[in-house]
């Protein structure tokens, strides 16, 4: 088990060959099309990659950019015209239902010119008018321009505005549609190489009806290993925090039954905690409380979940001033009891024998987790990557955003070497994997799904095509 190693200058992965993929290509399901299959041939190529790596401007982390260059490279190598699309930051508010563009904080500048300072060619933007409440609604015809340009290689690839820009990408009507349809009519082939981003959207999914469409290197790979999470070697042992309960209720649910034991963080550990001692801790809702009972009895029984005893509890969010946070422990919960903001776990939290009893004798670990309020509060997040890595003969999966992203800001040097070790390997979608767990299947996935249907209807094209040919002589 390999990770995905950025390369001079292709983040190609060390041994592996351009036609290659994962691993074996082979152990995918078959239904799935494969770049590899794909006629490329001076065909203009639509490729959605996750590269939401940037906040306020400035890139967090490069690997989710740098595991995708495999696949551009591919593409261009086989005489494809790359049209690169990503979605960056959440800028459509769903209570409000207006979408603002912050070309300051969330556009793609930043990760154009980290691709153009890497590869040393050249990527072009569009500029699209933009309304101020709905976003882009059309791709208007200038951009056809740019794709002469690209074809005739006066400029190495052309890389869309955020896709969350459009009117049309999360929408479930006629604005996706049109955007969609626009979508298709700049392009001969799709590639999809987000795996994290799974969610069925106008530039992930719904393009695949339009254009034959195909998995991307990473993306093969990414469910190449994460089919060893659901079959894992056990003692399987995974950490999990977040921001809110009711949104990972169901792949909790669906990772409790899978795994040995549970270790919880953020809002999801506190909304526990709640629930089992009958406290209350403030910026836990009473909804959530409630949700989480179930889980509570269920660990009755099942004892699965390993409590982190020490935690950090603040009485203000705006940062760590001596004298306003202190250490609470879990033994002195008592019903009714009420505290202020629980903003991280005591790195103490992982020293005691029940924690480290289950995270030395996993087998496989899987961390989606950033354990305390960032950036503030980040000890018990660099503990617990410290911890995992004692363990020496696991397996360690980490994915997720922020999880990777704190990993090498806490430990640069730790999380250099996991990209060359073979006990590790970086997930670029955390919620993604949650997503498969929950299924039970990395095929169920929507977009996965998407590829498996699109290649169902262009074979059946295909197959009558040649028929047709064939019946003409």
């Amino acid at each position: 088990m390999a990770p995905y190693i950025p390369g001079d200058q292709i983040g190609m992965k060390v041994g592996y060959s351009v036609e290659e993929g994962c691993r074996d290509p082979a152990l995918l399901d078959e239904r799935l099309p494969l770049l590899q299959h794909a006629d490329l041939r001076d065909k203009v190529v639509l490729l959605r990659v996750d590269h939401n790596v940037v906040k306020k401007g400035k890139i967090l982390d490069q690997y989710r950019i740098d595991v995708t260059l495999a696949t551009m490279y591919n593409i261009i190598e086989r005489g494809g015209r790359p049209i690169i699309m990503t979605h960056i930051g959440r800028p459509f508010d769903k209570k409000t239902k207006t979408l603002t563009i912050k070309k300051d904080e969330d556009s793609v500048d930043a990760v154009v010119a980290y691709m153009q300072r890497k590869l040393r060619i050249k990527f072009a933007v569009p500029q699209f008018h933009a309304t101020e409440k709905e976003g882009i609604l059309d791709i208007d015809t200038s951009i056809n321009w740019l794709i002469q340009d690209l074809r005739s290689r006066k400029i190495a690839g052309i890389y869309l505005p955020n896709t969350r820009w459009f009117a049309g990408e999360e929408d479930k009507g006629e604005k996706m549609e049109r955007f969609v349809v626009q979508l298709a009519g700049l392009a001969d082939v799709f590639v999809n190489d987000a795996f994290g981003s799974w969610q069925a959207h106008a530039s992930t999914t719904h393009i695949t009806r339009y254009l034959p469409s195909y998995a991307g290197l990473c993306l093969q790979d990414e469910l190449f290993h994460v089919k060893e999470i659901l079959s894992p070697k056990r003692p399987f042992v995974a950490v999990v925090a977040g921001a809110k309960y009711d949104t990972k209720i169901g792949p909790l649910a669906e990772i409790y039954k899978k795994v040995d034991k549970l270790l919880l963080g953020g809002i999801i550990y506190n909304t526990f905690l709640c629930a089992k001692y009958n406290i209350k801790i403030q910026g836990v809702e009473d909804s959530d409380i409630e949700l989480a009972r179930g889980l509570v009895e269920q660990d009755k029984t099942d004892q699965k979940i390993v409590e982190l005893p020490l935690l950090v509890e603040t009485e203000t969010l705006e940062g760590r001033f001596e004298g306003r946070f202190r250490t609470i422990n879990t033994k002195d919960f008592a019903a009714g009891q009420q505290y202020k903001y629980v903003v991280d776990i005591h790195p103490a939290s992982f020293e005691t024998k029940e924690v480290l009893d289950a995270l030395d004798s996993a087998s496989t670990i899987f961390v989606n987790a950033v354990m305390g309020f960032m950036p503030t509060f980040w000890h018990g997040t660099s503990q617990m990557d410290a911890t995992i890595d004692r363990n020496r003969s696991a397996l360690k999966f980490f994915g997720g955003g922020d999880t990777l992203q704190e990993f090498k800001s806490l430990h640069p040097g730790l999380y250099h070497a996991a990209l060359e070790s073979s006990k590790y390997y970086l997930f670029t979608g955390g919620g993604s994997v949650l997503k498969v767990l929950e299924e039970g299947d990395p095929y169920a996935l929507p977009t996965v799904k998407a590829l498996i249907e699109n290649g169902k209807t262009y074979n059946n094209k295909l197959q009558q095509h040649d028929q047709s040919n064939y019946s003409n002589y």
